[in-house]
């Protein structure tokens, strides 16, 4: 291709067919390793090793029909930032990648990775596509500087693992920087206060991940925070003397600088670069805290541009070129701390600057906007910048993390559109763009999910055009990342409603956020999107994403990581409307119809933000360090109880009970589990399942009965030591129960004929010989009832809602249908106890959210299906 264009295979006019490419790779790369160049061996590694094996013929778990062979050529002849691959065919297609600098080479590789999916989509209407692939790509790098910048200070501190992963994506899609932002989370030698029980980086960890990211020709940046943002440090009575107010640290106090000295060498050493971005961005209150009482009334511009000074020398002698955020040159001139000072066109704090010693010249301006969808805006916006005497400012865009749990991706496609626009085009053109990662509000965002936004961005930094081909940019994710970049738009549809435009305005732009959150009872929300299908709308979106999250695929196997975008939507499914439809039938004085509304939404909800809780915990542990979780678990815990406090009220309402005679009951053990991972259970979810029943003497016995289609749930004979649920005289012949989600529980016993009990019917245990004989079927207590041993069934299993001596009722995994429990274990099957759980996940760390999650929550056994684990992918 030339010009930088979008890559496109083209096939023969002809009608088109189907696009339906099969599960396995059709095309492998063996990369030629050994005969690259020295400087490119380890990175070629790190990416054939761990990222998206499947299309590597070094890694791949199943060798695909067609293999194209890879080389690399270092060569002066072929610019800085440009570079051009070549096809040749023959038996082995050869490709050959012509390059500069190290990173383009790594770019060229993910454009390979484009090219051969390309070739399998060609191929269905053109078999010689794999065969005899023809194709020329040639791109050249709009910026000098493409950087990532990564939040690591909202509670999320990426572990190791997870920044060697980013920096593989970063590596194919040809970013040339990171950027790690961390106001207190890096270690300082005798600062003990200083991130204290934050997860911060050791210097060894920085020092690795640097080692990693300069093997593929990524400099990695120290980013910190030097005035502002200082309230986690600032918050301990250690530090109280540096304090200016609680965000703020003191301007003009000798001790400030020593101390700030310790910071720049600390966050700096264990780093190559000789760049460094320190911070100073929303610093609102400077100068007027403690500042003032000792120093007097400043003007906040002198007091910043001093400020800015003094940490500047101190990075000049350091060796170190300084960036800083722009905005509180703007917001300072303006007198004004809200961000439409920032963004406001007319305000140019070029006057402002003047009547003050000016900022220092080699001081780089990093210009952020997240929110415009215009190029002229930001391109006016950066000549201003260019008016205070920074020649080149940065232009830094958003990837939509913030404040919500899955990234935004639609809006951030149009609002990094209209700024890479104004960033490569005269007047405005700029030399360094940047994507940010921002995790405010407690980081509840996976920032994987922002993979779509940075191939977007990094896809538009190669190339001349204000727009990106749609075909190109679904096979590059499928290729680059693993991933379905249809259902990786789909899954925004947490946040993007069936909304008109002129209604979307009255809404948060992170409504799931506010939707999850809020309390159950009061539904504050629920006038806002009153008259919006809301409910309906969550329930496709979770049945869509779920079923891509559990499908085994190897084409995408990102596409795992959509199941908390699932487990979110199929949460607010349930709890959309639910203050409504409870209301409706309080205020009709229908306590049948209110007891069903309790039963086929709310318990099911109860579960649902139950399996999103462990999750999101299974995936925190994983790609964070453990620290900050805490904040988000306090959240989750916060909305369970009000949830078991709405669900115990209603419930002792339309029974006419006190809530009290709710927590006296006994449990009656019921196996139930959810289709999660095809590798641990089987098939996808909503399948019927089977359990292992137990026998009176603890052994494995004959299978039990299925759950009814649709439910993924069953019940089974009981372990003997828990209560039984039949009458007395018919204890030999144990009941048989099956139950669908949401529906009644049917019971049959050899002395009792078939009935039906309401899901939200009690039963009564006779574990206590004083209680009467249970009843087999009962819509409410009856008057004289004994309600000490109330329990009740219903669509999730029996649960226990305490008393002494209780326990509740883990759900538990569940065997794959093949595998019949009278039977020996085939070998394919393991059986995992607690001591193996570490060398499982080490060993297939796809698994690892799914182990975590399902063992956490099992009183058995696990039993994995080894024949059913595809390659891992490792991409995050």
């Amino acid at each position: 291709m030339d010009g930088g264009s979008p890559m496109q295979i083209s096939t023969p006019n002809e009608d088109p067919v189907p696009r339906v490419l099969q599960d396995a790779i059709g095309v492998n790369l063996a990369v030629d390793v050994d005969g690259a160049p020295e400087h490119l061996q380890q990175g070629l590694q790190q990416i054939i090793g761990s990222h998206n094996v499947a299309y590597f013929a070094q890694t791949s778990s199943a060798q695909a029909e067609h293999v194209w062979s890879v080389q690399f050529e270092h060569t002066e002849d072929v610019a800085s930032g440009t570079f051009d691959v070549r096809s040749v065919t023959g038996q082995v297609p050869q490709i050959t990648v012509r390059y500069n600098r190290t990173i383009d080479a790594f770019r060229a590789l993910g454009q390979v990775l484009t090219a051969a999916r390309a070739a399998e989509v060609a191929a269905l209407t053109n078999p010689d596509a794999l065969q005899t692939p023809d194709f020329t790509i040639s791109e050249s790098a709009q910026f000098e500087t493409l950087a990532l910048m990564i939040d690591c200070s909202r509670n999320g501190v990426l572990n190791v693992n997870s920044v060697r992963a980013m920096l593989r994506n970063m590596a194919l899609m040809g970013y040339t920087m990171l950027q790690l932002y961390t106001e207190d989370t890096y270690k300082v030698e005798g600062e003990p206060f200083f991130g204290y029980l934050r997860g911060g980086y050791t210097h060894d960890e920085l020092r690795a991940i640097d080692d990693y990211a300069f093997a593929m020709g990524i400099e990695v940046v120290a980013c910190i925070q030097t005035l502002g943002h200082l309230g986690q440090m600032l918050q301990w009575p250690r530090y109280a003397g540096l304090r200016d107010t609680n965000e703020v640290i003191l301007s003009r106090a000798p001790e400030t600088y020593a101390f700030l000295e310790k910071l720049i060498k600390a966050a700096s050493a264990p780093l190559r670069s000789k760049r460094i971005h320190i911070g100073m961005d929303e610093a609102y209150g400077v100068g007027e805290g403690r500042f003032r009482g000792l120093y007097g009334q400043v003007e906040g511009t002198a007091i910043f541009v001093e400020h800015l000074g003094r940490v500047h020398a101190i990075c000049a002698q350091l060796g170190l070129r300084a960036m800083i955020w722009s905005d509180m040159l703007f917001c300072l001139a303006a007198k004004n701390n809200a961000l439409y000072a920032y963004y406001d066109q007319s305000n140019n704090p070029a006057e402002a600057l003047s009547r003050v010693e000016g900022i220092p010249r080699d001081i780089d301006l990093v210009f952020w906007d997240y929110y415009h969808t215009q190029p002229e805006i930001y391109a006016r916006k950066i000549q201003q910048h260019k008016d205070l005497g920074c020649s080149s400012p940065w232009m830094a865009g958003g990837a939509w993390t913030w404040s919500r749990l899955w990234c935004h991706v639609p809006f951030s496609f149009e609002s990094n559109r209209a700024s890479l626009i104004a960033a490569k085009s005269q007047p405005g053109r700029v030399a360094s763009f940047m994507l940010t990662i921002w995790g405010d509000e407690g980081n509840e965002c996976d920032f994987f999910s922002a993979l779509p936004v940075m191939l977007y961005v990094a896809n538009h930094a190669h190339t001349d055009k204000s727009e990106i081909d749609a075909v190109f940019m679904e096979n590059a994710f499928a290729a680059v990342c693993g991933g379905s970049l249809g259902d990786w738009m789909a899954a925004s549809g947490v946040d993007e409603l069936p909304q008109p435009n002129e209604a979307r305005a009255q809404m948060p732009s992170n409504m799931s956020k506010w939707l999850l959150w809020e309390d159950p009872m009061l539904s504050f929300m629920s006038p806002q999107y009153a008259g919006l299908a809301l409910d309906e709308h969550y329930a496709g979106t979770a049945s869509r994403l779920l079923d891509c999250a559990l499908a085994p695929n190897t084409r995408y196997p990102l596409n795992r990581l959509l199941r908390m975008p699932g487990l979110l939507a199929r949460v607010l499914s349930l709890k959309c409307n639910l203050r409504d439809r409870l209301a409706r039938p309080y205020k009709a004085g229908d306590r049948t119809a209110l007891l069903q509304v309790a039963e086929t939404r709310l318990r099911p909800l109860i579960e649902a933000q139950r399996e999103l809780w462990l999750y999101h915990r299974a995936r925190w542990m994983r790609i964070y360090k453990p620290f900050g979780w805490e904040t988000l678990e306090l959240r989750y815990g916060g909305l369970a109880a009000r949830l078991h406090t709405m669900y115990d009220r209603i419930v002792a309402y339309a029974l006419c009970l006190p809530c009290s005679a709710l927590r006296k009951s006994r449990a009656v053990g019921v196996a139930a589990g959810v289709s999660r991972h095809p590798a641990l259970l089987p098939g996808r979810s909503r399948l019927p399942s089977l359990t292992v029943p137990f026998d009176s003497a603890g052994d494995v016995s004959g299978p039990s009965m299925s759950a009814d289609a649709g439910s993924g749930l069953s019940m089974g004979e009981v372990p003997a030591w828990l209560p039984s649920i039949t009458s007395a005289d018919s204890s030999d012949d144990p009941a048989a129960m099956s139950m669908g989600l949401g529906w009644p529980v049917t019971a049959c016993t050899s002395s009792l004929p078939a009935c039906t009990i309401p899901a939200c019917g009690p039963l009564q245990s006779h574990a206590d010989t004083n209680a009467p004989a249970p009843l087999p079927v009962l819509t409410a207590l009856p008057a004289t009832s004994d309600t000490d041993n109330v329990t009740t069934i219903n669509a999730l299993g029996v649960r226990e809602l305490g008393g002494e001596g209780d326990f509740w009722l883990q759900p538990a995994p569940l065997l794959p249908p093949e595998l019949d429990p009278q039977d020996s274990f085939p070998r394919d099957i393991g059986c995992l106890g607690e001591e193996d759980m570490g060398t499982v996940i080490d060993s297939i760390p796809e698994l690892e959210e799914d182990l975590l999650c399902i063992y956490e929550n099992s009183y058995t056994s696990l039993l994995l299906d080894y024949g059913r684990v595809t390659a891992p992918s490792r991409l995050g």
